[in-house]
């Protein structure tokens, strides 16, 4: 099972069709992506700043416009408290709101230390972050891997199998030392021994 998850930025497309038995959840504009799809999620959730008007559905969080967290993190916290470990995150990048996008790739790392995997959709590329761990990455006949330090220096970093390879590396916030790296024809596996790391996987070459 699987949580998929809808919000209100620009949507590029499905990567793979949600099953019976996983959960569907509108983050506020979301709702007009499922509805786009002929999906009925299991809970609405949001302030509705990105709805001319509530939907008349039976199944609805509102909260406050003024909060913490963003839709989308309280949808992934909902997802969380209902037991969900695997996340899909749609029309969370994009738009004109680049600030939205910089929360969603945050809540990758939120997911990721909290023993869950979080992937994040945009325009042929997705994201994924890792935490003290290791994930391999099916292998592609080509196509970019960028990593990225998230938060305090990322220490013990390899990367095997991929153009570049790295190992027992520090990558630090303010050097984007992982950018552009390539996929070869073979499974490309990351890990980290202590911090968090940005996993970018784009199309082609």
């Amino acid at each position: 099972m699987a949580c998929y998850i809808f919000g209100a930025g620009d949507f590029f497309g499905l990567a793979g069709e949600p099953g019976p038995d996983d959960w569907l959840i509108a983050a506020d504009g979301g709702w007009s992506v499922c509805r786009q799809l002929g999906l009925t999620p299991n809970l609405l959730i949001g302030d509705f700043d990105s709805l001319e008007e509530v939907p008349d559905f039976p199944h609805i969080r509102r909260v406050p416009v003024e909060k913490d967290d963003t839709d989308m993190m309280l949808a992934v916290k909902e997802g969380l408290t209902a037991g969900e470990r695997i996340f899909h995150l749609y029309g969370g990048m994009g738009g004109r709101r680049m600030d939205h996008t910089i929360a969603n790739l945050q809540t990758l790392l939120y997911l990721a230390r909290q023993g869950a995997q979080g992937w994040l959709y945009g325009r042929g590329e997705r994201y994924t972050a890792i935490c003290d761990g290791t994930i391999t990455l099916p292998a592609q006949p080509a196509g970019i891997l960028s990593v990225f330090c998230l938060g305090e220096n990322a220490r013990g970093v390899t990367i095997s199998d991929a153009q570049y390879e790295l190992k027992n590396a520090v990558l630090t916030a303010d050097f984007p030392l992982g950018v552009s790296n390539h996929f070869v024809g073979r499974p490309i596996t990351v890990s980290v021994e202590r911090g968090g790391l940005l996993i970018g996987l784009r199309e082609g070459t």
